[in-house]
């Protein structure tokens, strides 16, 4: 039986394993290769590694931690979980099936996007959800806010700070009263005529207005609802809370979830998620898998 299956094998996931490899546990990473900045040809604000590709940092990642003799590292989604007399156990699409005492969940969130046409193919090129990831790229360019949310005038007030910048209602997001005190105070455009389209340049989007009108943009943001990727949390039964996208997987201090030996971090245990985030993150749920399997 092994001491640990991560389930996940992005930045959390591989951050966790790590902690656990260089404690010579017996450790099983299973990956579904679906890294949610994979969309994203820069990885920002993460120290040391500021600029470089993300795809870059998590296969140098991957290969220092396969380089632990007691790591074992399979390209395959886990399917289901459940709870066995000795721990766990796990499935993989390929109908294989893994046994250990510990389980780290590590699988991330699926971003759902608005429903309009362009967005998704401008996704972590020029739109985006993180202001500290892609803000200070834009060079003071203009920014365009699309509301999906009440909780959209949260990044809006921050972003001025990158560039002048508009909040797009889209007929169902009207900030309040005392929102709007706030948005003018940051000099921030309100445009209440709504987005049908984004078009032309894939790295300085144009938005295409209900009347015809079209506006140029450096970039656009906007705040993805987002869910677990995965769902052996909830097969497990671990309980979730309400964050401002949608819920997360809910930990203790020590990244422990309501089911003891089940652990979970990165963007699925954080109501907000960034790449040095989620690589804290896994770094403690690795830390606590290992220090539970030793205190008792």
């Amino acid at each position: 039986m092994l001491d640990v299956i991560v389930v996940g094998g992005s930045y959390a996931g591989i951050s966790a394993a790590l902690q656990l490899g260089r404690a010579r546990r017996r450790v099983l990473v299973l990956d579904a290769g679906t890294r949610r900045n994979r969309f994203a040809a820069h990885s920002h604000g993460f120290l040391g590694q500021d600029g470089r590709d993300p795809a870059e940092i998590a296969t140098s990642a991957r290969a220092q931690v396969v380089a632990y003799p007691t790591v074992t590292w399979i390209q395959g989604a886990a399917t289901d979980a459940e709870i066995t007399a000795d721990g766990f156990a796990v499935g993989v699409a390929s109908g294989e099936r893994h046994a250990a005492r510990r389980l780290v969940l590590a699988s991330g969130v699926v971003d759902e996007l608005p429903d309009i046409p362009g967005v998704a193919e401008r996704w972590g090129r020029s739109i985006f959800h993180c202001p500290y990831c892609h803000g200070f790229e834009l060079d003071n360019g203009r920014i365009g806010v699309v509301a999906t949310s009440p909780l959209s005038v949260h990044p809006t007030l921050l972003l001025p700070d990158w560039g002048p910048t508009t909040y797009f209602t889209q007929h169902t997001f009207e900030p309040s009263v005392e929102e709007r005190t706030a948005l003018e105070r940051r000099c921030v455009t309100i445009e209440r005529e709504p987005i049908t389209a984004v078009e032309g340049d894939p790295d300085a989007p144009s938005v295409r207005l209900a009347s015809g009108r079209v506006l140029a943009f450096a970039g656009l943001f906007v705040l993805p609802k987002t869910h677990v990727a995965s769902p052996l949390a909830v097969q497990l039964g671990c309980a979730f809370e309400s964050g401002p996208t949608g819920a997360y997987v809910q930990t203790d201090a020590m990244k422990e979830t309501t089911v003891p030996g089940v652990f979970a971090c990165g963007d699925m245990a954080i109501p907000a998620g960034s790449v040095a985030f989620a690589v804290g993150d896994g770094a403690r749920a690795g830390i606590s898998a290992h220090q539970s399997l030793v205190f008792r």
